[in-house]
């Protein structure tokens, strides 16, 4: 018997890089030359939104960076935003293609990331085809680590928590996630991960 019926991933800091955390905003935000420290203000509560689907990119960007004219367009910005997702150095992604073409598991996501740039990610470096099913926070409107994306999943799955195995590189969504039952791991490296996997007889 297969230790667990679904393997769920994180993506930013498990496959990719994260799109739209500290690193990647400043980077932006002084290739924009705006002010960071105005731009950091607005930005939890508006990304917090942003994340769950309650606005869309205009807004977000509306309410963090349109808020008085600039020289550059929304869709530029945005443009810069996405170019900030590239596979991470030590990436999981070769485990999640080596569990996908198993087809032993059930293979999906569960990760916080707005619509936008999570539908680039997705498809820009090809994950829709691993992934059969998506528990990003823009589509179920719930984000880590709060305990209710965890049980969405796991209501959804239809399985028993502990047949879930979750993958995650932050130690507060792994706890987050364990305390609902499901099987969770902290992602440190490709290696690390596959010798977690190897003790779990997923491999």
């Amino acid at each position: 018997m297969l230790p667990f019926d679904a393997i769920l991933f994180d993506v930013g800091g498990v496959l990719l890089t994260n799109g739209w955390d500290h690193k990647e905003r400043a980077a932006v935000i002084q290739s924009f030359d705006l002010d960071l420290t105005a731009f950091e203000a607005f930005h939890p509560e508006a990304n917090e939104r942003w994340e769950k689907d309650e606005i869309n990119a205009q807004q977000y960007l509306d309410e963090t960076v349109f808020y008085e004219p600039r020289s550059f367009t929304h869709k530029e910005f945005l443009d810069a935003i996405f170019a900030q997702s590239v596979p991470l150095e030590d990436s999981a992604i070769p485990v999640l293609q080596e569990l996908s073409a198993s087809q032993k598991y059930l293979v999906g996501s569960l990760n916080n990331e707005a619509r936008e740039p999570n539908d680039y990610r997705f498809a820009q470096y090809g994950l829709r085809k691993h992934f059969e099913i998506a528990f990003s926070s823009c589509y179920v409107g719930l984000r880590k680590p709060h305990p209710e994306i965890y049980k969405r999943a796991i209501d959804i799955l239809g399985l028993a928590p502990e047949r879930i195995l979750f993958i995650d590189d932050r130690q507060t969504n792994v706890d987050a996630a364990a305390s609902t039952g499901l099987r969770a791991i902290r992602f440190i490296g490709e290696q690390d991960l596959r010798r977690q996997l190897n003790e779990l007889t997923v491999f």
